[in-house]
């Protein structure tokens, strides 16, 4: 039997749906380590590598092919594999901090919880094909309601479609929060949940908090 996947205390990872803010927090959480003098490598997932980047293409867009789940669930993990080995281990080797945009929790949610694909697959899927854990990830949790209202008023600001996974029901999007819910349920000390329903300022405060206090943790 594979082994299980190694913690990577200096791995953070950024989980939630669609429009919860991640991408402001991951910027909190870089200059506060920036801040410090340390070495931070920021990242996203499906991508992070040129070839990661190219099966992100495939995954969201929008194509009058139907992919099948298991598709979908294989091209994340080759992309995540490629960006385990040829960005996040190296950073972490190298002392850095690396802090991502998604991680395999996701693949827990949307392909496991939205999805209907076995837990027990993926997990084998983590431990083969990834081998790594996260110390600490942020789980933003915000309604569906409002989830689509952030994602509406960002693509009319930029003239943009919804992708593929954008394009999905409401139903599908109730599964996947309750999917990172029962996630950060099992594992309360790695993932912390944060209410993405408050105000960006302070949603990236209480991140930021959340990070020195599992820093002093560390030392």
């Amino acid at each position: 039997m594979t082994s299980a996947p190694a913690t990577q205390p200096r791995f953070l990872t950024l989980e939630g749906g669609e429009g919860a803010g991640k991408s402001t927090v991951l910027a909190a959480l870089r200059d506060a380590l920036l801040a410090d003098g340390e070495d931070v490598v920021c990242t996203r997932e499906p991508g992070g590598t040129p070839l990661a980047e190219r099966i992100r293409e495939l995954l969201l867009a929008q194509s009058n092919e139907v992919m099948d789940p298991h598709t979908e669930l294989l091209l994340v993990f080759a992309a995540r594999a490629q960006h385990v080995a040829q960005v996040i281990r190296p950073a972490l080797a190298r002392g850095a901090w690396v802090v991502c945009d998604r991680f395999t929790d996701s693949s827990f949610a949307y392909q496991g919880a939205a999805r209907g694909l076995d837990m027990a697959f993926i997990a084998e899927l983590e431990r083969g094909a990834v081998g790594i854990v996260p110390g600490l990830t942020l789980l933003l949790d915000l309604d569906v309601a409002s989830a689509r209202e952030r994602t509406r008023g960002r693509d009319l600001l930029g003239d943009a479609v919804p992708d593929r996974i954008e394009s999905e029901r409401d139903a599908f999007f109730e599964r996947v929060r309750e999917g990172f819910r029962l996630r950060a349920a099992s594992d309360p000390r790695r993932i912390r949940t944060i209410d993405a329903g408050l105000s960006a300022g302070l949603v990236a405060s209480e991140a930021v908090a959340i990070l020195s206090q599992y820093r002093e943790g560390l030392a």
